[in-house]
């Protein structure tokens, strides 16, 4: 019994040092409890109102809105991506949704939409859905998260759409190691799209 108790409040302790909004997964936890342990300790945090459950085995530590008095949503991102954590998938964000996360859209997706190497899945919650697209392994497992977003980003516009402006939005979104980075992975990605790249990782001057 001891050991329960102790494992719940191990529990709730990193959950509640963390950021409201943080989304948390059974496994999250492996290094302070068992699998059976950590489930039943987030469904008495759930009931207790300290999480709340957001899909099956994933819980969220929500964020609360003083001024609307109510909480607020779960991040679909960040569900994706604890999503990810849990089944071990390897994702980016593609079409809608990476061009939103760029800020290259203000447009919030209908549907959260990445690719993965994992299998076709697709979940909603509330009024929210999140899809997984399966896709290759060259154009996610070999390159960075912001490099793969970017890639992602530009075959969601479509070569001809892609305008001066967008480079610039990217070009100043970027940090210098992150340029650097891109430029040396995105070798490999489609033709037009590392044109766009280089373009975007020339210089520092715009």
């Amino acid at each position: 019994m001891m050991k329960r108790v102790t494992s719940l409040k191990t529990i709730e302790e990193r959950i509640i040092s963390s950021s409201t909004g943080t989304i948390f997964i059974t496994s999250d936890f492996a290094d302070l409890a068992s699998s059976d342990a950590a489930n039943r300790a987030l469904l008495r945090l759930e009931r207790n109102g300290v999480v709340r459950r957001v899909l099956f085995g994933v819980y969220e530590y929500p964020e609360f809105n003083k001024f609307l008095n109510e909480h607020i949503a779960p991040s679909p991102d960040k569900v994706a991506h604890a999503l990810a954590r849990k089944f071990g998938w390897t994702i980016v964000p593609c079409g809608d949704t990476a061009l939103n996360l760029l800020g290259l859209s203000t447009q919030v997706p209908a549907v959260w939409s990445y690719v993965s190497d994992g299998t076709y899945k697709e979940y909603t919650f509330g009024k929210t859905t999140v899809k997984f697209k399966k896709t290759t392994n060259r154009e996610i497992s070999k390159l960075s998260y912001k490099t793969a977003l970017v890639v992602q980003a530009f075959k969601a516009l479509e070569k001809d759409n892609v305008t001066d402006a967008v480079l610039i939005k990217l070009k100043r979104g970027l940090t210098k190691a992150e340029k650097k980075k891109m430029s040396e992975e995105a070798k490999t990605v489609t033709s037009w799209v590392y044109e766009y790249i280089k373009k975007i990782c020339r210089s520092d001057e715009t």
